[in-house]
């Protein structure tokens, strides 16, 4: 079983490669908002500061919104979809690789490039490993759920819209923790709080996610 887990993993890793100007447009979505934020409220360093926690996950949270659609739509428009579907392997197996292969290819690059960007927003320099940590355990959990919502809107027309209003509702509770725990960090209070509740969801999202994506699937391929 697990070498169809790093077969369909490197497959979709393979894509992404070839497909780099995708993945590309979805860092570069998340660059441009974050710093769109100093021309919209003015360059004040502290009130930059205080919004910089909120600011960087809404924008993580979008950029990831940005590149769902195309986690099924390319195994579905050339009849791969139903062959993994018709293996005789687990679907939560190769579903999970590549929710993993999407996250190292659209969450991976954010988390890398958001410290940077907390420095244009005047970010302290002592929440910056927190920021990173909840961006490591919340983007995941952004990309489980999606790849269900993914999953249920597969094929229907207007899906891209379907597909927002279907996981934003389940995105906000990573938002607010991720964020809360930044914000945690700064005054002082720790964060350890929110980052547990973050690495709970993100273990309960492993547990759950993948058979039920598995199961939207082969619902939206019937």
């Amino acid at each position: 079983m697990l070498s169809t887990f790093f077969a369909v993993l490197r497959r979709d890793l393979l894509l992404a490669w070839r497909g780099r100007a995708d993945v590309l447009v979805t860092l570069a979505f998340f660059v441009i908002v974050v710093c769109l934020f100093p021309f919209g409220v003015g360059a004040e360093p502290n009130q930059l500061r205080a919004i910089a926690p909120g600011v960087l996950w809404v924008a993580a949270l979008l950029a990831c919104l940005l590149s769902l659609h195309r986690l099924f739509a390319q195994d579905h428009a050339d009849g791969t979809l139903e062959q993994l579907l018709l293996s005789s392997e687990p679907a939560a197996l190769w579903v999970a690789a590549k929710v993993l292969a999407f996250w190292l290819s659209t969450g991976l690059p954010v988390v890398a490039v958001a410290p940077g960007l907390a420095l244009l927003l005047d970010l302290e320099q002592g929440a910056l490993p927190v920021l990173v940590l909840s961006l490591a355990l919340g983007t995941p959990i952004l990309g489980l759920l999606g790849a269900v919502g993914a999953a249920l809107t597969l094929g229907l027309r207007g899906g891209g819209m379907l597909l927002a209003l279907l996981v934003l509702p389940l995105f906000v509770p990573v938002l607010i923790f991720g964020a809360g725990a930044i914000e945690a960090e700064m005054s002082g209070t720790g964060a350890a709080a929110h980052l547990l509740l973050l690495g709970g969801g993100l273990a309960g999202a492993l547990a759950l996610a993948p058979w039920a994506c598995a199961a939207a699937l082969r619902i939206a391929t019937d």
